[in-house]
């Protein structure tokens, strides 16, 4: 292994492991597949030159847009005013819902997201109406002008409301393997138990934001922050009454993504387009923090009722999930989102009898939308919840009873929807993730500590994940890319993913290098746009490596096969004797650098460029029988996190934690390891500190970094140990055998909140299982203290 050591704040060090990559050579091409080249923007990043939407040169006659928005949950229009807001200065246009030319809808499956309401708003944030000024400023002042009447109808705003009411936004589904029911009567222990764990702003750094230029006719060029390029087209073109191709959309880079940029962003894009349209002038909207955080929808909260049977050693006979999610006001991506939630409820654990049964239930609040993991996270911490209060109530290590569930590594076992876990390696991470970080010695300096404290302790636990890769939604796996060869032996990429920030780019360009064997500074990254690579599904579910990676090798291996064809018949050997070393190519004895074969096949009118395409094989799910194949493979990993708690006051420290993760052969040791530490503490802030909170009229009072907490530098461990699991292989045929890397380390945060429910139970003299819900804020902590001390008779 190559040891990397990053010196961070002071003493503070970060200590990563990467597999030995390929032997470095004069001979071999430059940051090829392997290595750890840097993010192609890297240094564009941190000198402030890379180029987003808002840094596009603005066009002479651009108009500013200011979206107005309900002040209410639930309400009938009764009047809207707008004449003084026509009046304003600077006001160009003023757009309602009889302004838009075609379909009033942004959403991006079930035809419920409005542009702009009409007769009825549902939630506090919803757009209104939209204003077209000289300026953001002058767009604002006048919005601030409207007279708007509401009659207030009845609001659900939580789980609890929605429960009462029956208000199922979506039909219910389950999940069954085996007699679950039968399985947990028989069992020698029960245990059950309820886990709320709240929603999650995505809180990117570049906030929602589209551009759009009127062209000839019906032409309209939309610059659109977004993960869904295709989308936004295909809703852009619906509100205006046009055809797809009159529309294009094109994104360079976002500030991140993080899932809030898959469906969201289609409603900032329309409004900029009808207001482009209707002015003639190119139109831009750019939310600022609050609006966006009001505006747009988070991480689903979920509540997770819980029920399971198991016998002395902790292995579990049977285990029933009821899972209900808030999904606000419409359907969004909701359906598939609470579906993964099912299917990660087993997490890398064989339940052999299962019943998970969700719900999709309607609220007046904004409606929440595609998250890292996308419903994963939150059904495996319940799972891991459950897990924890099992080890308590046997006194065993929590790691123990982890070990005894685990799917075994020989296949086997299914999944609560019937597919065979065949991959298993979580065993031998586990194994090797105990041994490095000295887990068993540090629990028991853990509990040393604790018996000497009294007013600090620490808790410790070590958590596994399973992860499935692929879209559960099986047509959206597929991509396409576009790969030109110059004159000159220099090669232009396209391809339908997005770079937000998680080095896609890079990552898909060193596959064509590699296909090539040429240098990756050979290789040209372009932005994604329509107008190339059609009818592409959104960058998510980690799945953009995989599907564009191979998509553009398929088109630089067509342009390849070219290449030989023509050698061969050119100098009259055999198409077996011709071989891409190096940036140069063999053929026969000789060799020949690659831009002078290249310049040779273009004067032999050789084509030069290709297309690629590539649809994942066999990926089926029949929800008719909740069962099927919804995954090509696994990824997988573990952390050890290690917590401090202040029982006085409920703050809390993590002080070390150790993460083996698994990303099959690396395509970027480097890139993949930013992924890693990034996820985890992304998914330490959903856990831990960041709390979405709406007053009792459904007003989000949470909007800005002054009231909802993401992670600081502060809050990341000073001890900070991440590997990457040096013996992974994918066994299923990825593209160069590496697995996803984008979403299964945020779910490694898991570690953590089961450290602090170690800690909490430390404070009761470890008398009894406490009650600690996410996010565990430090007044979460302080009350779980509090409640665990008074039921242990220690209050």
């Amino acid at each position: 292994m190559d040891e990397t050591r990053i010196q961070d704040r002071g003493e503070a060090e970060t200590i990563v492991s990467v597999p030995h990559g390929r032997p470095s050579s004069a001979r071999a091409i430059r940051d090829g597949v392997g290595h750890p080249a840097a993010h192609d923007s890297a240094v564009r990043h941190v000198t402030g030159t890379a180029i987003y939407v808002d840094d596009i040169p603005e066009l002479p006659g651009t108009l500013h847009l200011h979206v107005a928005t309900s002040a209410r949950a639930h309400a009938r229009i009764v009047r809207i005013d707008l004449d003084a807001v026509r009046r304003a200065p600077g006001v160009a246009a003023v757009l309602r819902a009889e302004d838009i030319p075609g379909e009033n809808d942004a959403s991006p499956v079930f035809h419920d997201d409005p542009v702009f309401a009409e007769g009825v708003v549902q939630y506090a944030g919803q757009s209104l109406f939209a204003v077209a000024a000289e300026s953001m400023a002058a767009a604002r002042a006048a919005a601030a002008l409207a007279t708007v009447e509401y009659e207030d109808l009845p609001a659900l705003l939580t789980i609890e409301d929605a429960l009462a009411a029956e208000a199922d936004l979506l039909p219910a589904h389950e999940m069954r393997l085996g007699r679950p029911e039968e399985a947990i009567a028989a069992a020698p222990h029960r245990l059950a138990g309820t886990f709320r764990v709240g929603g999650q702003d995505h809180f990117y750094l570049e906030g929602q934001i589209a551009y759009a230029i009127p062209g000839e006719g019906e032409d309209m060029l939309v610059h659109s922050s977004t993960q869904h390029p295709t989308e936004v087209q295909h809703n852009v073109a619906k509100v205006l009454a046009v055809a797809d191709h009159c529309v294009t959309v094109e994104v360079r880079r976002m500030g991140g993504g993080f899932g809030g940029k898959e469906s969201q962003p289609s409603l900032i894009a329309a409004i900029a387009a009808v207001a482009a349209r209707k002015s003639g002038r190119p139109a831009k909207l750019r939310l600022d923090r609050d609006d966006d955080m009001i505006m747009t929808g988070k991480r689903h909260d979920f509540r997770i009722d819980w029920e399971v049977g198991f016998d002395g050693d902790g292995r579990i006979a049977g285990a029933v999930f009821r899972q209900a999610a808030r999904c606000g006001y419409s359907a969004d991506l909701s359906a598939a989102i609470a579906d993964r939630a099912m299917f990660h409820a087993d997490n890398a654990y064989d339940l052999q009898n299962a019943r998970i049964h969700s719900r999709r239930l309607k609220t007046h609040t904004v409606s929440n939308t595609a998250f890292r993991g996308f419903g994963g996270p939150q059904g495996m911490a319940a799972t891991e919840r459950m897990m924890d209060a099992i080890a308590f109530a046997l006194g065993r290590d929590p790691l123990e009873v982890r070990k005894a569930n685990f799917y075994p590594a020989e296949g086997g076992a299914l999944t609560p929807y019937h597919m065979e876990v065949t991959d298993s390696i979580i065993a031998e991470i586990v194994a090797a993730l105990e041994r490095s970080s000295d887990y068993a010695a540090r629990r028991a300096a853990v509990r040393r500590f604790n018996a000497g404290s009294p007013i600090v302790k620490k808790g410790i636990a070590l958590t596994p994940v399973k992860f499935g890769i692929s879209f559960t939604t099986s047509h959206l796996n597929q991509a396409g890319a576009l790969v030109h060869v110059y004159k000159d032996g220099s090669v232009h990429l396209n391809h339908g993913g997005t770079e937000m920030g998680q080095g896609l780019f890079v990552k898909v360009a060193q596959v064509v290098a590699e296909t090539f064997q040429i240098d990756l500074d050979r290789v040209k990254i372009t932005a994604t746009t329509t107008g190339k690579v059609p009818n592409t599904s959104a960058t998510a579910a980690s799945s953009g490596s995989d599907l564009n990676g191979m998509a553009a090798r398929a088109a630089a291996e067509t342009i390849r096969d070219r290449l030989v064809a023509f050698a061969a018949a050119k100098y009259r050997v055999p198409e077996s004797q011709i071989a891409f070393l190096p940036n140069r190519v063999r053929v026969g004895s000789e060799e020949i650098a690659f831009p002078d074969l290249v310049q040779e096949a273009y004067l032999g009118q050789v084509s030069l460029s290709s297309t690629g395409f590539y649809a994942t094989p066999g990926i089926t799910y029949d929800r008719e029988t909740a069962s099927g194949r919804p995954f090509f493979y696994f990824a997988y990993g573990a952390a050890v996190s290690e917590v401090a708690i202040d029982t006085l006051t409920g703050e809390n420290r993590l002080l070390r934690v150790d993460i083996l993760h698994d990303v099959g052969r690396s395509l970027n040791p480097a890139v993949d390891l930013g992924q890693i530490e990034g996820g985890f503490v992304q998914g330490l802030g959903w856990l831990t500190t960041e709390e979405l909170w709406w007053d009792e009229a459904g007003r989000l009072r949470t909007h800005a970094p002054s009231t909802y907490k993401i992670p600081t530098a502060n809050d990341r461990p000073d001890d900070m140990r991440i590997a990457i699991w040096d013996r992974g292989e994918n066994r299923a045929e990825t593209i160069f055998r590496s697995k996803a890397v984008g979403e299964p380390p945020l779910m490694l945060a898991i570690s953590a909140l089961s450290a602090l429910t170690d800690a909490v139970a430390a404070a009761a003299d470890y008398r009894l299982f406490p009650e600690l819900d996410a996010p565990a804020t430090p007044e979460r902590i302080l009350a779980a203290v509090e409640e665990a001390r008074r039921r242990a008779g220690l209050a």
